[in-house]
């Protein structure tokens, strides 16, 4: 593939002129020399655009998967275009609160929830929970004993469907820590369960099938077996979770939102689903929005075996290469419309050898040494999964819009690697 970058995978508002990338009218290079690399760019405008076409394709009550990028001015920008957030821990429900969002907009998710982590949904006035297991219901039974209203369940339940993506982010199938298996009966029992509860409210049915899922036909038939499922209850909502896939490499499409959504909606239709029936995207939200800058280090050829690429991150700030053996692209933002005749391997400054962050980069033949390399389609499960591995410090984060870079997270510092150790 030595063909320029396609434009689908920048973002909505990234220009090119004279090859120099700017993202929501702020030209690239200028933000790697104010800010430092590595950095993730953001495009604002690109995230209400998705978020916008989520709640027009969904109605109220699609909520926002915070997992897949997260802080304040996220969270805000989410709540602000009509969205609910799905919160999985304690730390995301902290943060989203903090941001302002109130609690009655959030949606606590997670297969583990700690007596604390419920107690403190409660305590804020979260009125919608995704209970996991039979333990969570005693656990939430015993604090409702001191809440004066019913708390609102919706019930996750597993389709038993093989969504066709990596092992780690499959959810749908029978074998998986998630939810009320529907085929052993677990589902009937759990739904059952809340119905003779008097502390509990059942709101609804969840199921999420797995992330970066491409093929229409897996929620489709997702989404018939959650609506048979739920016929026998006449509940008023149906949660058919996220997971709809981005692309991210030269080659890959994937549907739409508006596409996906009218897929799910149309089979819980034809089944005979009369109540509201929503979703929680995430990656599809972020993935696409965001690129990531990063300063070349040092360029090293091996004859007749390979030419390593070094950039001064690596997988402390995308794990995914690593974790799934997900792939990139890559391109120089000075010359965004160059073909890209040389294979490379970009790797990071961590000290380990899978520390790779495009495995079979193409690139111009003009890089060289202190050049600002970009990824795209890195908004989603960076920048929220990155780590301080090495003691490398976390990168900043800029939402652009119109012209206006704003720094929403900053660098870390040395000073920050200490904050919680004691000496």
């Amino acid at each position: 593939m030595t063909s320029p970058l396609s434009r689908h995978l920048l973002p909505d508002t990234g220009v090119v002129e004279d090859g120099r990338l700017s993202v929501g009218g702020c030209d690239t290079l200028d933000l790697a020399a104010q800010f430092g690399t590595p950095l993730f760019v953001y495009d604002e405008q690109h995230i209400r655009n998705r978020c916008r076409e989520a709640v027009t394709t969904f109605g109220d009550g699609v909520a926002y998967a915070t997992k897949a990028f997260l802080c304040r001015a996220m969270a805000r920008l989410a709540h602000e275009e009509g969205m609910f957030l799905d919160v999985a821990t304690g730390g995301e429900m902290w943060v989203a609160l903090q941001a302002g969002v109130p609690a009655k907009r959030l949606v606590l998710h997670g297969n583990n929830k700690s007596p604390a982590e419920l107690a403190m949904a409660l305590e804020a006035g979260v009125e919608r929970i995704v209970v996991d297991s039979f333990d969570e219901f005693r656990r939430l039974e015993s604090l409702a004993a001191r809440h004066p209203l019913p708390v609102g369940v919706l019930i996750r339940i597993t389709p038993g469907i093989e969504a066709h993506t990596h092992e780690f982010i499959a959810t749908g199938q029978d074998d998986t820590k998630f939810g009320f298996t529907v085929s052993t009966g677990a589902a009937d029992r759990a739904i059952g369960h809340v119905q003779s509860s008097t502390a509990l409210d059942l709101l609804g049915l969840h199921a999420h099938i797995g992330s970066q899922v491409f093929r229409l036909a897996s929620f489709e038939e997702a989404a018939r077996v959650v609506a048979r499922a739920a016929a026998p209850y006449h509940l008023p909502e149906l949660s058919l979770g996220g997971g709809l896939g981005v692309p991210y490499v030269e080659g890959e499409s994937s549907p739409s939102i508006t596409e996906w959504g009218d897929t799910i909606v149309k089979a819980c239709r034809e089944e005979g689903v009369t109540g509201k029936v929503t979703a929680e995207p995430g990656r599809a939200i972020v993935a696409a929005s965001a690129v990531t800058l990063y300063t070349v280090g040092t360029i090293k050829e091996i004859p007749e075996t390979r030419t390593y690429v070094a950039v001064d991150g690596g997988m402390s700030d995308n794990p995914r290469p690593v974790l799934y053996g997900s792939g990139y692209e890559a391109f120089l933002p000075r010359s965004t419309d160059a073909t890209r005749p040389r294979e490379v391997r970009i790797v990071g400054k961590h000290c380990e050898s899978g520390d790779v962050l495009v495995r079979d980069a193409r690139v111009p033949d003009d890089l060289v040494v202190e050049d600002v390399l970009a990824t795209p389609v890195t908004g989603a499960y960076g920048q929220s999964m990155g780590s301080n591995y090495n003691k490398v410090l976390r990168p900043a984060v800029v939402f652009c819009r119109d012209g206006d870079a704003r720094l929403v997270v900053r660098r870390e510092t040395y000073d920050d690697l200490l904050t919680t150790d004691l000496g």
